[in-house]
Parts: C-alpha cells; sequence; structure tokens
C-alpha cells in the first residue's frame, strides 16, 4: 500500500524547444498506478505516447533488503508552432486515491535550440541536464544509397542503417519511407531477421542493423527527395544504485549486475532525407522503338511450328532476361500478317531478388492462328535497350520466321492448340452461312407486347406480390407477438424433445435423469398447452383445467395416472429397466391422446 506523503508524481521536459523539433514529455511514479489519464496535447502533433514502462531496484543497506519500483508514461511530440504553451497536469489513481502531477510550460522558438554544456549535453534553462534521454549519440538511422547521380530508370539500392550501442528493440516504423518519382522494390519484404555487423563510425564502434532495402528505379529526370521517415524503438539504460562504501570490496560488491537498476525508455528515430539527382537518358542515337529498358539485356525467341494447316494455332514466344528494370518491360513490338488472327500476348515473369537488386526473365507468349493457306513471313523483331556498362543504346533482333500454311480440312475436330490462351479461342468455321430455311414465326401485324393485357399483367403482379407478401408478413410477427399463442404452437415439439432426451436416459439406465426429463416433459407441455405456468400447476389444477377444456375424463385421469405413476417410480427404491420403459411409452401415448383432445 503506498503512503499519500511517500508517492511522488512528477512531470518532465524540455523547457525550450524548436519548431519541427521532436521532444518527449515523461511522467514518473515511484508507486504502482492504475488509469493514468494523460492531459491536453492539442498544441503539440503526438507521435507516439502513452508509453509505459517499469523498472525496480533492490538495496541492502545494513542487512536490510529494500526495494523501489518505478513507472514512466511517456509521450513523444512535435513542436507545430512557436510560442509558449501550458500543458495541464495528468492524472493517475493509487490505491483509490487520484494524484495530480505538476503542469509544465514548454517555450517553442523559431530558429534557435536549447544552449549545449561543453560536453554537448544539452541544458535546460536552470541548469537541468537531460542527457540521460539524448540518444542521438546512442542509436540513430543512416540512409545509405549506392548512387546519388543515377540515369532514368536506373537500378539504385537505398538501405536504412540503425546504429546502435546500448539495448533497443527492433525498430517500428511510425511514418514509412516515401519514393516519390520512383518506382520501388522491397529487397527485405520476406525476411525473418535482419543482417548484422559492427562498423566504425565519427570514431566510434557501433553494432548496425540493415532494417529496410529497396530497390529504386527513378521514373523522370530532375532532383528527386527521399523522405524522411519516422521510427521508435525501446532503448534500455542501465543506472547502478548510489551506494558507496569508499570500500573497493563494497563498492565490486555493489557494482554487482544483481544491484543494477534497468530503465526501459522509448526512443524516437529520423531518417535523413536524401535528395537523388536524376539524369535523363540520352536523346542522340535513341532507336525508335525504345520503350525505356535500362541495364543490360539479352532477348530470344522461339516458334513451336512453322508447317501447320490453316485454322491450327501456333506459338510464338519472346524471352527478356538479365538486370535493371525488367519488371517495367510491358510489351514487345512486333508485325504479324493480316491474315493471322494474334491474341493478346500472355506475359510471364520469373525474378530473383536479392541484396544486389533485381534480376530475372520475362516471357512473352503469342497464341497465333493463320486462317487461309499461304507463305507467312514473321519479320525480326527488335529490342532496343541502354546499356549501362557502354553507356549507349543497344537494339537486339530475333531471326525472321517463314511459315508455310496448307489448305485444312475446316472441320473443328482437326483444329489443334498447343500453347497458352486456349479457353479463348474460337473456331470461326465457314466464311459463308447457308440460308435459314426453318420456318418462320410470323405475327399479325400491328400487335405488340407493350401496351398488351400480359404486359399489364407482368407490370402490376411485382405490386400485387409484395402486398400480399406484407399482409402475410405483418400476420405472422402478430402471432409471433404473442407469446401465449407461440408457446401453444410449439408445445408438442418441445416435449417431443425432452421423451427423446428421456429415451437416451433410458438407455443409458440413469434413472434419475429419465424421471426429470418424462415429468418435464409432461409438466411442460400442458404448461404450454394450456398458457399456465409452472408454478401453478398442480393435479389439481390439471384436473379443473383439462375438465374446462372439454377433455375426457378417462384421458385425464390416464394423464393425471401417469403424472403420479412417474412421481412415484422417480423415488421407489429397485425400479427396473422395464417399469422405465412402461412410463416412458405411457408419457408418449399420453402427449399424442391430449394433442388430439385440445386442437
Amino acid at each position: 500500500m503506498a503512503n499519500a506523503q511517500e508517492v511522488q508524481f512528477r512531470a518532465s521536459a524540455k523547457n525550450v524547444v524548436r519548431t519541427g523539433e521532436r521532444f518527449k514529455i515523461v511522467y514518473t511514479l515511484n508507486a504502482e498506478g492504475t488509469d493514468f489519464k494523460g492531459p491536453g496535447l492539442d498544441d503539440f502533433r503526438v507521435l507516439s505516447g502513452p508509453n509505459v514502462s517499469q523498472s525496480s531496484g533492490i538495496q541492502i543497506i545494513n542487512g536490510k533488503v529494500s526495494r523501489s519500483v518505478e513507472y514512466t508514461f511517456s509521450y513523444i511530440l512535435t513542436a507545430t508552432k512557436d510560442g509558449i504553451f501550458t500543458v495541464p497536469p495528468a492524472r493517475v489513481n493509487i490505491d483509490g486515491k487520484t494524484f495530480e502531477s505538476n503542469s509544465l510550460k514548454i517555450q517553442v522558438v523559431r530558429g534557435s535550440s536549447p544552449q549545449q554544456n561543453q560536453q554537448g549535453q544539452t541544458t535546460q534553462p536552470g541548469g537541468t541536464k537531460t542527457s540521460e534521454d539524448d540518444f542521438e549519440d546512442d542509436v540513430f538511422i543512416k540512409v545509405i544509397v549506392d548512387k546519388k547521380n543515377p540515369l532514368q530508370g536506373e537500378q539504385i539500392i537505398v538501405t536504412y542503417k540503425v546504429y546502435y550501442c546500448i539495448n533497443i528493440s527492433a525498430p517500428e516504423f511510425t511514418k514509412e519511407p516515401a519514393f516519390r518519382g520512383f518506382w520501388v522494390k522491397n529487397l527485405l519484404k520476406d525476411r525473418q531477421s535482419y543482417v548484422q555487423y559492427t562498423e566504425s563510425y565519427k570514431g566510434q564502434q557501433y553494432h548496425v542493423a540493415e532494417v529496410k532495402k529497396f530497390a529504386l528505379f527513378p521514373q523522370k529526370s530532375g532532383k528527386l527527395v527521399i523522405e524522411q521517415a519516422d521510427a521508435i524503438c525501446q532503448a534500455q539504460i542501465k543506472t547502478k544504485t548510489q551506494q558507496s562504501s569508499r570500500d573497493p570490496f563494497f563498492d565490486n560488491f555493489f557494482n554487482d549486475p544483481f544491484f543494477n537498476r534497468y530503465r526501459t525508455v522509448e526512443v524516437g528515430l529520423q531518417s535523413n532525407p536524401l535528395t537523388i539527382n536524376v539524369r535523363p537518358l540520352p536523346t542522340r542515337n535513341r532507336p525508335a522503338d525504345f520503350n525505356g529498358a535500362v541495364g543490360n539485356f539479352d532477348f530470344t525467341s522461339s516458334i513451336d511450328k512453322t508447317e501447320l494447316k490453316a485454322n491450327e494455332a501456333l506459338n510464338l514466344k519472346f524471352t527478356v532476361s538479365g538486370t535493371g528494370n525488367i519488371e517495367l518491360i510491358d510489351k514487345i513490338n512486333i508485325t504479324f500478317p493480316p491474315d493471322f488472327e494474334v491474341y493478346d500476348p500472355k506475359i510471364t515473369k520469373n525474378i530473383t531478388t536479392t541484396q544486389n537488386g533485381i534480376s530475372g526473365r520475362k516471357y512473352f507468349e503469342y497464341l497465333i492462328i493463320p486462317r487461309v493457306p499461304g507463305e507467312f513471313k514473321i519479320g525480326p523483331v527488335k529490342f532496343s535497350y541502354f546499356n549501362l556498362k557502354k553507356k549507349q543504346y543497344m537494339t537486339l533482333s530475333s531471326p525472321e520466321f517463314t511459315i508455310n500454311v496448307t489448305k485444312g480440312d475446316g472441320l473443328a475436330s482437326n483444329i489443334t492448340y498447343s500453347g497458352i490462351n486456349q479457353a479463348d479461342i474460337k473456331y470461326i468455321g465457314t466464311d459463308i452461312r447457308y440460308i435459314r430455311t426453318q420456318p418462320h414465326q410470323l405475327s399479325i401485324k400491328g400487335t405488340y407486347f407493350f401496351g398488351s393485357i400480359l404486359f399489364y399483367i407482368l407490370l402490376i403482379a411485382p405490386v400485387l406480390l409484395f402486398i400480399l407478401f406484407t399482409i402475410i408478413w405483418k400476420k405472422e410477427l402478430k402471432k409471433r407477438s404473442n407469446i401465449a399463442l407461440m408457446r401453444n404452437r410449439k408445445a408438442t415439439k418441445v416435449a417431443h424433445k425432452r421423451l427423446k432426451t428421456a429415451q437416451t436416459f433410458l438407455k443409458e439406465n440413469k434413472k434419475d435423469d429419465f424421471y426429470v426429463e418424462v415429468s418435464q416433459a409432461l409438466w411442460g407441455y400442458l404448461s404450454d398447452k394450456c398458457s399456465i405456468p409452472l408454478a401453478n400447476l398442480s393435479m389439481e389444477t390439471v384436473n379443473e383445467t383439462l375438465t374446462k377444456k372439454e377433455v375426457k375424463e378417462e384421458i385425464i385421469k390416464q394423464f393425471i395416472d401417469t403424472l403420479n405413476n412417474c412421481e412415484f417410480a422417480r423415488f421407489a427404491p429397485g425400479e427396473n429397466a422395464s417399469t422405465m420403459e412402461n412410463i416412458y411409452n405411457e408419457a408418449v401415448n399420453m402427449i399424442s391422446l391430449m394433442e388430439s383432445e385440445l386442437k
């Protein structure tokens, strides 16, 4: 239990920040609290929070062990406008009592920054250091690009590296990188772990983790900006106990990791923006059929047959392979003979993504059906691209294909398809259709379906059906709202359900459960059928109610006898299975007789 005099609930933050600067407000509590309610932060942009962390420590003084606990609730904010702003107190509940923190005054200035002392630690007015919350040198993100002056369409690799020298968790990006003007391929999308190594930066050794990696292809020339990305991570800092004894032995004892206090804090990270100067592709010697392919490519072609009959199908395939912006190649410029029926190409790809970029193959498969016999030629097909190694345009060409088409017999059964898009092929048949000789159905001149009797019947029928449906539905709703009526209608169904359960207990020889179900089936049936609460049912009310409903006297007597037999057998010792079966048959018979009488 926390004592009110011992509880400290304190807010802290920088007193002076710049517009656009990220800073943190931290609420520290030295007791276990619940129902934390943060302040209104409408004057700032909230990037994250409230983020909760906990630390604990153990001290041993004169053999007495004491434990301390500290909770922190933190916000990461950005100042959006200059001025002096007041952050109201936060609230927390401790043992049923509400405690308030102190309020804060934060001055947001434009174009100035907090002063720094000689050691480079940030110092607020009044001399308060915030070096514990300043992790700019301990953990940060750098964006590395392999080319800053690429050609339009040239592949560049952008890597997001996290440098750290303290224990941190995997960063979580709150603002993903934006690549306007680029075609993007994620190179680490399917990776389960990061590439990690050590690296020296500004004279200090860091652990480095490559958290994001992209292959970018600029789609236009000029200056393109890779905007900054924002991330947060959990950092663990260690503060040792303040116990000191001037005795080397005790100092070493208290410096043992068991007595160290660990505190987990949230650190905001920002990547550096980059400007990429994209150079345009040269216009000199640019081929007329150039479609923007940039890289190092090969171009091949193949055909499955050059001898076939009219109306048979053949497949022509072109393959582009290599490294570069291969995924952006979307067509091949080709001219077919006018007597060929050509379907849209099926485009498939086999792309390999590695940390070094993108490579692979792209296939363009054409399904072709010659419709008339003759000798046809498909001229050489050219593929042009800009070769990055040679810094010039290259044109690759396929061979010329000669196709001999002989006269077909015109039967669909002789048409063969070997390749793609077979579901899209339709057999045209003969060019001339015969005159239809079947008798036509004639109608009297001047008669029309519009305005006829059938027209009006079909027009009015949906309205009438809707009205009829509405009337029936309202009657059904009225019936369902009548609880007594619904119970009456379902009484037999409920009773038979209980008797079915009783039959299961009969087979399993569960005597008590059997008699309970049979009794509830009989009493429940009468309660639902006659709209009498179960609490008001007795042998006398059963006799009186059934007599008023003009049920035959012998059936009333049988029903009451069945109820009595059931109750007697339920509590009589040594009842055998035959007695249980007789009572079950009596109950089924009585429900049927009573149903016929009460209809």
